[in-house]
Order: structure tokens, then sequence, then C-alpha cells
């Protein structure tokens, strides 16, 4: 199957909580409501540094991916 980059999500557990599901390595989930993250990933030593570098941008490509999508419902 193949899926897309990302994935929106909401949980009526979390009223005021939207959900990024970021399906590529790094796999993560971010809270957008306080930007927490959760790795899907075990990373060694090996991979600590190459998680540093690509973090910030795959967390601004999951608010990316989430502004884009919204902006879509405003039209």
């Amino acid at each position: 199957m193949s899926l897309p980059k990302f994935i929106l999500g909401d949980n009526t557990e979390y009223p005021n909580a939207i959900f990024v599901i970021h399906t590529e390595f790094p796999r993560f989930i971010i809270n957008l409501e306080n930007d927490e993250v959760e790795w899907f990933e075990d990373f060694d030593a090996e991979d600590q540094k190459e998680l540093e570098n690509e973090t910030e941008n795959a967390i601004k490509s999951a608010t990316d991916f989430y502004d884009s999508e919204i902006a879509k419902y405003d039209d």
C-alpha cells in the first residue's frame, strides 16, 4: 500500500489537539497543540546525528502541510 507522506488526525479525547503523522523516515506524530513529538523509530547513536539534522526540517514540513490543508478548506 502506498501512503501519503503526511496524514492529519484528531481524537475526541484530545479536543484541542491536531495531529500530523509523518509516514516516512524518520516516522513520527506531532501534536500541533503543544508541538510534542512521538517518534516511531528507535534511534542508535549513529542515527542521533541524522535525527538532530532532520528534526527541524521534518517538523516544519509537517506544520506547512497542516497549514496547506487548512487553507484548502478556507477556499
